[in-house]
């Protein structure tokens, strides 16, 4: 009978070493888990980072080159060039007023017309 009991007796041990290997395992396995969670967490946070960084770089690079579309419509298309001068020089010839008026005329005319005629007086 003892030998009965210590085969019963070594079968628990080895039950609970066997328990014991695979709560061990389970430990380290969330263990690895964790780590690897928290390492992609702090990839992501890096990313997110030098995204942001970057995003805010162009911007600030749009904002203080304040592109003029009109300026560089004017500028880029030779023929439309040539007829808004055409337009410039007809609408000046059509004026019956001194050249003080015309002087000061740019300043009464909007923005967009502005453009138009005085691409170099005007700063949009």
């Amino acid at each position: 009978m003892t030998s009965q009991s210590q085969g019963i007796q070594q079968l628990l041990q080895a039950e609970k070493r066997a328990k014991d290997k695979l709560e061990e395992a389970k430990k380290r396995k969330g263990k690895r888990l964790r780590q690897a969670k928290e390492e992609a967490t702090a990839e992501i946070d890096h990313y997110r980072l030098q995204r942001e960084k970057e995003f805010r770089n162009k911007e600030t690079n749009v904002r203080n080159s304040k592109p003029d579309c009109f300026q560089e419509y004017y500028m880029e298309t030779p023929a439309n060039h040539h007829f808004i001068h055409l337009w410039h020089l007809a609408f000046f010839s059509s004026i019956s007023c001194n050249s003080q008026t015309v002087l000061f005329l740019p300043g009464d005319l909007p923005p967009p017309v502005l453009v138009l005629f005085f691409p170099s007086v005007c700063i949009v």
